[in-house]
């Protein structure tokens, strides 16, 4: 059991992301399209498409998440706020990650809180400060990030916080 930590540990170290998106959708299927923002945290682990038993092994010891396979690469993911809440941060809470990662990890779990605790309800029933705090962890964990994108919607995150 041990040994299966630390090959997470370690995968997670090299090969995995601690997501926070402010996201944009749209309801085609219903009428004038209406458009959502949202939250949204996930957890993330890529390995070549070769090696997917060793994402089989993650999403058995975690059980949670999905993977998937686009082209040549493999990709297991947690994307349920429950699944992040209740597996994914108590694992990494519980066995340390390095540096970089550990920051970066920290910083989501936070982000995850605040998404978790306000579940269910529309961006204008959060409080203030919590919007802004997800703003602020957002802008802070790019600087942990390999390739950070620039984010799309983060403007109307920022509108949407004055408003509430």
């Amino acid at each position: 059991m041990a040994k299966e930590n630390f090959n997470i540990v370690s995968l997670v170290n090299n090969d995995g992301c601690f997501d926070l998106q402010f996201r944009k959708d749209q309801r085609h299927d219903r009428t004038n399209s209406p458009t959502y923002y949202r939250w949204k945290a996930q957890f993330v682990v890529t390995a070549p498409k070769n090696d997917i038993k060793i994402l089989e092994k993650i999403k058995r010891e975690m059980d949670c998440g999905d993977i998937s396979i686009s082209k040549d690469q493999a990709r297991f993911s947690v994307q349920k706020i429950s699944d992040i809440t209740e597996t994914v941060v108590p694992f990494f809470k519980k066995n340390c990650l390095a540096d970089k990662k550990k920051k970066d990890f920290g910083l989501w779990a936070k982000a995850v809180e605040i998404i978790q605790k306000n579940k269910g309800k529309p961006l204008t029933g959060w409080k203030k400060n919590e919007l802004n705090s997800l703003i602020e962890i957002h802008k802070s964990s790019s600087k942990y990030k390999n390739k950070p994108r620039a984010p799309k919607w983060l403007d109307m995150a920022k509108t949407l916080s004055k408003t509430n």
